[in-house]
């Protein structure tokens, strides 16, 4: 059946809201019996407090199961590694999400547009240096330096503010040298080392980067709130994140003090190429946050400075997180160029340095 024309211009001009007409169409009772399907999805969602509250009901009943399990020695070794871990860990962490979410929020961008030189080649090196001025941990930093990109500053001096404001910044640093008291030419290797990653990709990127390939985002990362809503809103999003991964890293660094045997962790860690391309793997693989993987990099005792250099290094640049974040702010062809380079120069750069001041 031909539906009336008329009808159907009577249906778009009494439908103002819709705006394509398709209340005229068979799409209608579909739109009609969408909300009940969205409270039906909602209710067979778990939300956290229900999650919550089934963990501890099981914890409950199986309470003597779970007591006989932690009475183990090897469990024991496990939580003495992972609450060192994480006590150590938790204020550097809590300290640098303040901070970068101020930064944030509060610094505008066209700020770093006016502080840096006109010349990309200049600009890369001011940029990288103000990462050792601005903390800022690397879920900050890709949104930051989208910003950047967007206001104008030129995508090489943006990309070496990305690397470096993670990696070298004072928390950082000041983490770095609490959790290697006994080794504080660390603190000036992991500087050394990070800051000459970023610069070199910086350059790397203004003499063979393309245009095409670099997506910069649309909008602003807190357009349309409040400062104080969007303050909170990038606390709670940062500790969130970077506190799951943190747990995450202190399990692994756990498991790999109190699990693995020894011998097989002892035939990477006694060869000195194999030694810095598994934590440089590994670093990609906990993807924790770079205000607390110091902490991490110290209870891996059995592996060189080198190589938990390499650890320090390549983990606030390049990880999973790091990677997807990249591919949702830039694109995927910036990313799938960008990380790799990135993983390569990092684990060079780092072992040599290493090889030097360690």
């Amino acid at each position: 059946m031909q539906a009336d024309p008329g009808q159907a211009e009577r249906g778009d001009a009494g439908n103002g809201d819709v705006g394509n007409g398709d209340a005229g169409n068979g799409d209608a009772e579909p739109a009609a019996t969408a909300p009940d399907g969205g409270r039906q999805e909602e209710a067979r969602h778990l939300n956290s407090p229900l999650l919550l509250t089934l963990l501890l009901l099981t914890a409950v009943m199986f309470q003597d199961p779970i007591r006989g399990a932690l009475a183990a020695p090897v469990m024991q070794s496990w939580m003495t590694v992972f609450v060192a871990v994480m006590v150590q860990a938790l204020p550097f962490l809590v300290l640098g999400v303040l901070l970068s979410a101020a930064i944030a929020v509060f610094v505008p961008p066209s700020f770093f547009a006016r502080a840096l030189p006109k010349h990309p080649a200049l600009a890369v090196p001011v940029a990288g240096a103000a990462g050792a001025v601005l903390p800022g941990c690397e879920c900050a930093s890709v949104p930051v330096a989208g910003a950047l990109v967007r206001r104008g500053v030129t995508p090489a001096a943006a990309l070496a503010f990305l690397l470096s404001a993670p990696a070298i910044n004072p928390i950082v640093l000041t983490a770095t040298a609490v959790a290697f008291p006994g080794n504080p030419e660390m603190v000036l290797a992991r500087f050394a080392a990070g800051l000459l990653v970023a610069c070199s990709m910086g350059w790397l990127w203004h003499r063979l980067g393309r245009t095409d390939w670099l997506r910069p985002p649309a909008r602003a990362s807190y357009e349309g709130q409040s400062k104080g809503a969007a303050f909170w809103g990038s606390v709670r999003h940062d500790v969130t994140h970077a506190g799951g991964f943190l747990v995450i890293g202190a399990m692994a660094a756990a498991t790999l003090k109190a699990v693995v045997p020894a011998d097989w962790l002892g035939v990477a860690a006694g060869h000195p190429v194999l030694s810095v391309l598994f934590l440089a793997a590994l670093a990609v693989l906990l993807s924790i946050c770079s205000e607390a993987d110091a902490f991490v990099a110290a209870s891996l005792t059995q592996f060189s400075l080198t190589a938990r250099l390499t650890f320090l290094v390549v983990g606030p640049m390049i990880d999973l997180k790091l990677f997807a974040m990249q591919v949702g702010t830039f694109g995927r062809a910036f990313a799938l160029r960008f990380a790799p380079a990135t993983f390569a120069l990092a684990v060079v750069v780092s072992a040599l340095i290493g090889t030097v001041l360690l």
